[in-house]
This record gives C-alpha cells, structure tokens and sequence, in this order.
C-alpha cells in the first residue's frame, strides 16, 4: 500500500492499493462523467485488461479510505522514466481533490525510485482541467507528444 498521508476535502484519507482478489471487480467498475469518456474508457476494466496484457504497466486501486473510487497505473519507460497513466475516479467521487491526493501519493513514492528518473505524464491538449491539476503539482510540459497528448514531467 502506497500512503502518503494525503487525504481529499473531506478529510479522507486517500491511498493507493494493489488490485487483487478482493477489490478487482470494484476497480474494474470505476467509471469517468459521461463527459470525460472521449479522453478515459467508459470503465477502468479496460485498464486492468491492459496492465495484465503489458509488461509495462501497474495498475493501483484507488481508495478513500476503505472505499475503492478510482483507478491510476504507473510504469518505467525504456530510459528509466516513471509514468502515471491511466487514472480514473469514479464520476460520484470527483471534484472532491481524490485524483491530487492520488497523483501526489504516486508521484512522490515513483520520485523516491532510485535513479533520480524524472515522473511524467501526459493529457490531451483539450484537456483544461488535467492541466490545471498537474501544473500545480509542479509538472512542466516538455514540448514532447505522446499519441495525442502532451507530456508533462516533474523533476526532483
């Protein structure tokens, strides 16, 4: 379990689990607003299909407290860089500060790898509140695209 110690705006306190036995099916249930499906899957399941298809990617259930509300995956890039994908919050949790408390938990604990790799990102261009999000955790965008979306990196 990966906690932090950060919690949302109603003082939950937000950590991020291994999927397994026990919580896979809530996680695979997890689904984004009907208006954010363009940029995420309509349900976290097809993240989970992808991190047991790749050798890459890890996914991590989300939990406010006792609760799974989301999804969020991280992986290392062939140059030792750690990465966060993949994160969903259920469309009944959001705007309650559970996807900072997620990205800053799994932010610092992939900066601690040794190495010193740099933690990127990357978000669709349209994508305004992605944006607002990551900059105020101190993530600059690099310039670099990936598929579609830009990259953003945070140094330590």
């Amino acid at each position: 379990m990966l906690d932090s110690g950060h919690t949302d705006r109603a003082g939950r306190r937000v950590t991020l689990r291994p999927v397994d036995d026990a919580n896979w099916r809530d996680v695979a249930d997890v689904a984004p607003r009907d208006d954010q499906r363009d940029r995420v899957p309509a349900l976290a399941a097809r993240y989970l299909v992808l991190t047991m298809r790749s050798d890459v990617w890890t996914s991590l259930a989300v939990y406010a407290d006792q609760s799974v509300v989301g999804h969020v995956m991280w992986g290392v890039d062939d140059d030792g860089s750690r990465w966060i994908g993949g994160m969903v919050v259920d469309a009944a949790e959001q705007d309650r500060g559970i996807g900072r408390a997620a990205v800053r938990t799994l932010a610092e604990w992939l900066g601690a790898q040794d190495g010193g790799h740099p933690v990127r990102l990357s978000y669709h261009p349209d994508n305004t509140a992605a944006a607002r999000l990551y900059t105020s955790l101190g993530f600059t965008p690099t310039g670099a695209m990936e598929d579609d979306e830009l990259v953003a990196e945070l140094r330590r």
